[in-house]
């Protein structure tokens, strides 16, 4: 079953994804990020701004066949096209399509965007209806 984590109280939601790209990396697994185009955009030219030192390989959906399969990290709005399934950070306002093919799922939530609070409160609901023990983890305690 799924591993579900929700982070909350994130200050900016893409530069943590950023975080979380870099630290699963590190401890050498693959990773898929699922949103909105737009969003996934922006994390895209993010990434592309870490320093050296930081950089995380990734692409987007529309990236060679050949890139798909190497990259480490994939920026896909549907995660159901993913080539791998271990772990799952989600910055959509739903349930990702698929998120249960994943060993982990990481959703992301705005420490004061109130719509996406909402939206996460849904997303947490559905999951617990569906039988998901779900990790937390606050931030705002942890300084993020």
């Amino acid at each position: 079953m799924t591993q579900i984590a929700f982070h909350f109280h994130a200050p900016d939601k893409l530069a943590y994804a950023c975080r979380v790209a870099r630290k699963v990396l590190r401890h050498e697994q693959r990773l898929v990020i699922t949103g909105p185009a737009d969003t996934l955009a922006l994390l895209d030219d993010m990434l592309w701004q870490l320093a050296p030192q930081d950089f995380v390989a990734h692409c987007r959906a529309d990236a060679s066949e050949e890139l798909l399969a190497a990259s480490p990290v994939l920026l896909l709005p549907d995660p159901r096209q993913a080539r791998h399934h271990q772990v799952l950070l989600n910055l959509g306002d739903t349930v990702p399509l698929g998120f249960d093919t994943f060993e982990r799922l990481i959703e992301v939530v705005s420490a004061s965007d109130e719509h996406d609070i909402q939206q996460a409160r849904a997303r947490w609901r559905s999951y617990r209806v569906s039988g998901y023990d779900i990790v937390r983890h606050d931030l705002a305690t942890q300084g993020a």
